[in-house]
């Protein structure tokens, strides 16, 4: 990893906080979870965190943050593991669901061709359009919509990651990722009972479920 841009007053910030993710990395190992990437750390070593939330204040704190709306940009950590359990390739074309500020596009729109990204909040999906264009993530395409029906336009996709709750795993979501694909969700009834899953897709169409560790996220909202 490069050393930090010394003309980029966060660059200093962004590296103390990927210092942060190694370290809780190594304490979670015992969870089913396991090291980082240095490839997924060092995009989150340029990634701008602080233009994701609404003031920069604490953008860099390895803690969640409120985006408005009743929703939140995940803890730094959450991110880099999510991201590094879906092993996006360069090639690979990548479903989120739950936009929120952007952030986590922005970081899979490093690592992989094409993300699609749905979000139910049309305020948050119309910032966050606005945000991830003006700072050049020409491979993220964001729409407003409900998240547990996917977005069965563009499927299979290679990788789905999703950023809130839902109580049971979309079926929707398992029918558009490909054989061999992996999908992150968190899974739960409420913030006291939610499990961080790894769900893969063996290339006959079965697929797996692999608890990695407990988490709180929002509820994913609509599936009406």
């Amino acid at each position: 990893m490069e050393p930090y841009d010394t003309d980029d007053p966060y660059a200093e910030v962004r590296m103390a906080m990927v210092d942060e993710i190694r370290a809780m990395a190594d304490e979670t190992v015992g969870y089913g979870a396991g090291p980082i990437s240095e490839r997924v750390l060092a995009v989150m070593s340029e990634v701008p965190r602080h233009l994701f939330v609404p003031d920069g204040e604490g953008a860099y704190y390895n803690h969640p943050l409120p985006i408005g709306h009743g929703q939140t940009i995940s803890q730094p950590y959450i991110v880099a593991l999510m991201t590094d359990l879906l092993r996006p390739g360069k090639d690979d074309t990548v479903l989120e669901v739950g936009t929120g500020s952007g952030y986590q596009a922005a970081i899979l729109s490093e690592l992989a061709g094409k993300v699609y990204s749905i979000e139910i909040v049309a305020p948050l999906a119309a910032r966050a359009t606005k945000l991830l264009r003006e700072l050049g993530y020409d491979n993220v395409e964001v729409k407003t919509g409900d998240g547990h029906a996917g977005w069965p336009e563009h499927a299979p996709y290679d990788a789905i990651v999703v950023t809130a709750a839902p109580t049971e795993v979309p079926q929707a979501l398992i029918d558009q990722l490909k054989p061999d694909g992996r999908m992150v969700i968190p899974v739960g009834e409420s913030w006291f009972s939610q499990e961080l899953m790894l769900i893969t897709k063996d290339p006959d169409g079965a697929s797996h479920r692999k608890d990695i560790l407990p988490v709180r996220f929002v509820p994913l909202t609509g599936g009406d």
